[in-house]
């Protein structure tokens, strides 16, 4: 389980979240809704530790990570798995070694440990003939696949998405979403996705939480959100994710 207790954070004089309080459960996938510069991107960092926040909690299964010193720290993230929004992967290394990266990085697996997890975790994401090919040879979603394989090749138990569904096409996109539910039902894994990408959401979604000026103004199922009465859920949820939302 995840607690995030009233997290505050500003640069300079932007307050960027502003009490920001959110649970999410194991095993669910939480979908968390904003408009660009809305933060979502900070508040994802909170949770891997690349962020401290200026006060606030942040509980990953009972343990409170905003004030644990870098080794304690690593040893609670190891629990998780990012998908970077354009994947992120090493120009000069072939699939293959991309997915080993995590592997050697956070386990102690033997060679042979490690090419038949590498390959498992290619064959969970389609990409079984592709382990010798290179970032450049692949298409963008293809890329977003290489990127998952790695992020769940130590198996970690939980996901963080990044706009998964950004810069590929809608076909390409939703064999994303397909992949985000069958590993949440393959692996068990509790998934936290930051998108405005509303088909996404409602496709993967157990909840959903709307970020509005620093702050989740509301959660709810894909059902509850679509027939939310908040005018500014409805205002982002029809298309007017990236203009300014009105002063309702």
């Amino acid at each position: 389980m995840i607690r995030i207790i009233d997290l505050h954070k500003s640069f300079g004089p932007k307050e960027v979240l502003r009490g920001v309080s959110l649970t999410i459960e194991k095993g669910e996938t939480m979908v968390v809704i904003g408009q660009s510069g809305s933060g979502k991107s900070v508040l994802i960092k909170h949770l891997i530790g690349l962020l401290k926040p200026d006060s606030g909690e942040i509980y990953i299964d009972d343990v409170e990570i905003t004030r644990l010193d870098d080794d304690e720290l690593m040893r609670v993230t190891r629990k998780f798995g990012l998908l970077f929004q354009g994947a992120a992967l090493f120009d000069s290394m072939t699939v293959a070694e991309n997915v080993r990266f995590g592997l050697e990085r956070y386990t102690r697996s033997s060679e042979e440990e490690t090419r038949k997890r590498v390959a498992e975790s290619l064959a969970l994401v389609g990409l079984n003939d592709a382990d010798c090919l290179m970032p450049f040879e692949l298409s963008g979603g293809m890329k977003k696949r290489v990127g998952l394989a790695r992020a769940i090749a130590y198996r970690p138990e939980i996901m963080l998405y990044d706009e998964p569904s950004t810069g590929i096409d809608p076909i390409r996109a939703d064999a994303i979403n397909d992949l985000i539910n069958k590993l949440k039902i393959d692996l068990g894994i509790t998934s936290v996705v930051i998108t405005h990408d509303m088909v996404s959401s409602y496709k993967i979604a157990d909840r959903i939480a709307m970020l509005y000026n620093g702050e989740i103004i509301e959660v709810g199922t894909p059902e509850e959100t679509r027939n939310s009465r908040s005018p500014f859920i409805q205002q982002f949820i029809h298309g007017q994710a990236d203009g300014p939302i009105k002063d309702w």
